[in-house]
C-alpha cells in the first residue's frame, strides 16, 4: 500500500509540472496539502484484482481521474466561495477565483492528455466521466432549495458528481491492466457502488457531525439548499421540515432544521441505503478470490461499512 501511495504522489507531482513554474505552484496547492487518494489507489486495486502488474501506464490512468476530481475541487471552491481546502488556503481565497478556474481548467487538460496516451478506450472513457460529473452537478444546482426534489434526482446527481469517477478509476486500472471484459464490466460495478455508498455516507455526516469533525461548517448543504437522501427522508415524514426549509437559512433556524433531520429515523434510513450499495459493491467482487487488490478493495467497503455502523452505536 505504501508502495501505491507513493507512486501514485511522485506521478501526480510529475503530471502537473509546467514551464511556466508559477502555473505549477497553483496546480500543484491542493496536491501538497496531502488527500488520501482513494481513485488512483482503487484504479491500481482493479489492475491487481486478477493479477496484472502495476505499470506506469495503470497508476497514470489512476492519476488522470484524480486530476479529475481536484480540477473539480478548484471549480467547487470558487462556486462556494470556500475559504479553505484540506486544512490550507483554498485556491480561489490565495490566488482568486479566476486563476483558481483557469487552473483547474488546466487540472482537467492535464487528466485529458494522460488519458489520450492510454489509448482511444480510456480517452473516451474520461470525457464522458468528465460529462458525467458536470451534468450531476448542474442536476444539484437545478433543484437548489427545491422541497420536492425527488430521491430520483438524487441519486442521479450524485452517480454522476461522485459514483462515476469512482467506477472509472477501476474501470480504467481495469482496462490498461489488460483484465477481460467481463472482469472490467464487474469492477466498474463495484466502482459505481461504492461510490453511491461513499457519497450517502458523506451526505449523512453533513447533517450529524460537528464542525470540528468535519473540517467545515456542518450543514453546508442544508445552507446551500441542496437536499441530500437524510433530508429528503426527513421532508417525507412530515411537514415542519418543508416550513423551514425552500430559501436560504442560518443560526437556529439552521440548528432547527439539522434537529429535525436527525430526530425522525430519516439518518437510519438513509443508512441503510447506504449500506444497501455496499452490500451490491462486495458481491461485485465474488469472482476475484484473495487476490491482493480484490482484498484491499473489500477492506475499503468493510472499514465504510464500519462507519456506516459506528452511526448506529451512536
Amino acid at each position: 500500500m505504501d508502495e501505491w501511495r507513493s507512486r501514485v504522489e511522485d506521478a501526480l507531482r510529475e503530471a502537473v509540472r509546467s514551464d511556466d513554474a508559477y502555473l505549477t505552484e497553483i496546480a500543484s496547492h491542493l496536491i501538497l496539502a496531502g488527500g488520501k487518494r482513494v481513485r488512483p489507489l482503487f484504479a491500481i486495486a482493479a489492475a491487481t484484482a486478477a493479477g496484472a502488474d502495476i505499470s506506469d501506464d495503470v497508476v497514470r490512468g489512476g492519476v488522470a481521474v484524480e486530476l479529475v476530481h481536484l480540477g473539480s475541487l478548484y471549480h467547487d471552491d470558487v462556486i462556494d466561495e470556500a475559504p479553505t481546502r484540506r486544512t490550507v488556503e483554498s485556491v480561489n481565497a490565495r490566488w482568486g477565483n479566476l486563476t483558481a478556474i483557469l487552473a483547474g481548467d488546466f487540472l482537467l487538460a492535464k487528466a485529458s492528455e494522460i488519458a489520450a496516451s492510454l489509448g482511444t478506450e480510456v480517452a473516451g472513457l474520461l470525457a464522458a466521466t468528465i460529462g458525467r460529473l458536470c451534468e450531476g452537478e448542474v442536476g444539484e444546482l437545478r433543484t437548489a432549495y427545491n422541497v420536492d426534489r425527488t430521491e430520483e434526482a438524487y441519486f442521479s446527481a450524485i452517480e454522476g458528481k461522485t459514483a462515476s469517477l469512482f467506477a472509472t478509476a477501476c474501470r480504467i486500472g481495469a482496462i490498461v491492466g489488460g483484465l477481460p471484459r467481463h472482469q472490467v464490466d464487474a469492477l466498474t460495478e463495484f466502482g459505481l457502488a461504492y461510490g453511491m455508498a461513499f457519497q450517502i455516507v458523506d451526505d449523512v455526516l453533513d447533517v450529524t457531525s460537528t464542525e470540528a469533525e468535519l473540517g467545515k461548517p456542518a450543514g453546508h448543504d442544508l445552507v446551500e439548499g441542496v437536499y441530500t437522501l437524510p433530508v429528503l427522508r426527513a421532508l417525507a415524514a412530515g411537514d415542519d421540515l418543508r416550513k423551514q426549509l425552500g430559501a436560504p437559512i442560518e443560526g437556529d433556524e439552521l440548528a432547527a432544521a439539522l434537529s429535525a433531520v436527525r430526530a425522525d429515523g430519516a439518518v437510519t434510513g438513509a443508512l441503510g441505503t447506504a449500506r444497501e450499495y455496499a452490500v451490491g459493491a462486495i458481491s461485485s467482487l465474488d469472482s476475484f478470490g484473495d487476490s491482493e487488490g480484490a482484498v484491499w478493495l473489500r477492506t475499503a467497503v468493510d472499514q465504510l461499512v464500519a462507519r456506516v455502523e459506528s452511526f448506529s452505536t451512536q
